[in-house]
């Protein structure tokens, strides 16, 4: 099925949102589209919405890796790190391009010897879960071979292990493109209203609303999932119901590659109060994170990254790789995620659990917890949750591929770059390239993205804003100086035929983006705070 521009897109759906649906997901983050993606694989009519841009809160301000979580071990939290790992072995084979190998070293310092024995004991038993060996030992020559900003007083060698990395927004936006393609409908920048009931008193359906237009639609379906995750107690407060989730921050720091050069993740101990962090290479950036504090004030709007946050990371970063001698100055862009956690009253808010949670209430399906990495295994347990429907196999949702691929051979000579496009844009990639024209196979400067990429984004990708092009379809806000600002004559000639807009829309969302951007991804906690 050929995508359909966004605008023709939006009018077609609202034309058919009334249903009647099998299963409506309310939420357009990693969760509900996993959700969302099970349900047409299972040949269930389904439908997405959510009241902001999909992957707009947790699922594109997320640490960027797809692990086991190796810190849960130690935490004791065995089948979360269990499930990841091999969930994380599952993505790996079956979104190669999108999911990537990504290398973690483990520093170790005179007077940790305690801290090497963990270590060693830790990644057996990760390597154990996974069913395959990827850990090593590292003398002090190999840490500085392999990472030379590493280098520093009292060094004494480490480990390596593997994990992976990924684009979380088009982790996101693949799934509901392929569901999308399959039969779904899914609309973004349409909030529920209202809860429907039967007469039994059950939730039935939800009122929608078209943000662009006005318009309103009664919507029924068999069964109705609060996707929402941090946000889950909105929906739930419409049925009496007590809050349930702890919403946590996390925040990262952006720097260009040249400040701090990395080929590999770093992972490594706070010098303060020895909280895991880490360094990473992303999307021809550097990213840093995180911290992990209470702190869900902001989520009815975008939020910012606190000046205290700064201060912590670099803090540690310096400690780690004093050669760069990095400074608020060198970062390009910052961003915060709100996890969904589920509250337990523990005092420190890295010591809860990241357990997955599936509750029904009065016909509300709330599913959150969990995290990135186990996305599909969630919604597989949600399907299985949401009681009878005809046409659901409860026993094949676990053997369901969660994402397909492109079926034909990549170019001659161009196998590294189709794989990345292939695993961002799956069999819609044939489709990108077919419409490029001359000169948009090209980088835009300074990014790892096309030209061509933002004209398909903009022409088939359901965006709505520029904010949804340029922090979500790619993210150019994330990885260039500005948030791309000096490329912004380019972009409008690109978007603005693509979406069919004038110079006055074009003014409208460039002093919107440009406000989003310097509210909440503004680099040197010069950001609102709090």
């Amino acid at each position: 099925m050929k995508p359909v521009p966004a605008l023709d897109f939006r009018r077609a759906a609202w034309e058919k949102i009334s249903g009647p649906w099998d299963v409506l997901v309310i939420g357009g983050g990693i969760t509900g589209a996993g959700i969302f993606k099970l349900a047409v694989e299972t040949g269930l009519k389904a439908l997405l919405v959510d009241c902001n841009d999909f992957a707009w809160g947790t699922s594109s301000r997320s640490g960027k890796l797809v692990h086991g979580g190796l810190r849960y071990l130690k935490q004791g939290q065995i089948n979360v790190t269990r499930h990841s790992v091999k969930e994380r072995e599952r993505l790996l084979r079956e979104a190669p391009g999108l999911v990537e190998p990504l290398e973690f070293l483990l520093p170790v310092y005179a007077g940790q010897g305690g801290l090497r024995a963990m270590y060693r004991i830790g990644l057996a038993a990760y390597d154990l879960l996974a069913g395959r060996k990827t850990r090593r030992s590292l003398s002090v020559e190999d840490l500085e071979a392999l990472v030379p900003a590493v280098a520093g007083p009292g060094l004494q060698g480490g480990f390596a292990y593997q994990d992976a990395s990924t684009d979380d927004a088009r982790l996101v936006l693949r799934l509901i493109f392929e569901a999308v393609d399959g039969g779904g409908l899914a609309l973004n920048h349409a909030p529920v209203t209202d809860l429907l009931f039967d007469r039994a008193g059950r939730v039935s359906g939800a009122v929608i609303r078209d943000r662009l237009t006005g318009d309103t639609a009664e919507v029924r379906a068999k069964a109705v999932f609060n996707a929402t995750g941090a946000w889950a107690d909105q929906l739930r407060g419409r049925l009496g119901r007590p809050p349930l989730i702890r919403p946590l921050r996390g925040s990262h720091l952006v720097f260009p590659r040249h400040r701090l050069p990395l080929n590999r993740a770093v992972s490594f101990l706070h010098p303060g109060d020895r909280r895991p962090l880490y360094a990473l290479p992303w999307e021809g950036v550097t990213v840093a994170g995180t911290t992990d504090l209470d702190g869900g004030e902001e989520l009815h709007t975008d939020p910012s990254i606190w000046p205290e946050e700064i201060d912590y990371l670099l803090s540690a970063l310096r400690k780690v790789f004093p050669g760069p001698d990095l400074r608020k100055e060198d970062i390009t862009a910052a961003f915060t995620g709100v996890r969904p956690v589920v509250g337990s009253g523990k005092k420190d808010p890295s010591r809860e659990s990241r357990d997955m949670l599936i509750l029904n209430e009065g016909g509300l399906l709330t599913v959150t917890g969990g995290k990135l990495t186990t996305f599909r295994l969630l919604a597989v347990q949600a399907l299985a949750a949401a009681g009878d429907m005809p046409g659901l196999d409860r026993a094949a949702l676990g053997n369901k591929r969660i994402y397909h691929g492109e079926d034909f051979s990549p170019p001659p000579g161009g196998a590294n770059s189709w794989t990345r496009l292939a695993g961002r844009y799956g069999r819609r990639v044939s489709l990108l390239l077919e419409e490029a024209a001359s000169g948009e196979m090209t980088d835009i400067p300074g990014s790892v993205y096309l030209w061509a990429e933002l004209k398909h984004a903009a022409r088939h990708e359901m965006a709505v804003h520029l904010d949804d092009l340029l922090l979500r379809r790619l993210r150019l806000g994330l990885v260039l100086p500005d948030g791309g600002s000096a490329h912004l004559d380019r972009i409008k000639a690109i978007v603005c035929p693509a979406m069919g807009w004038d110079d006055y829309r074009w003014g409208e969302e460039c002093a919107r983006y440009l406000a989003v951007w310097r509210k909440s991804y503004y680099p040197g906690g010069k950001g609102e705070g709090r």
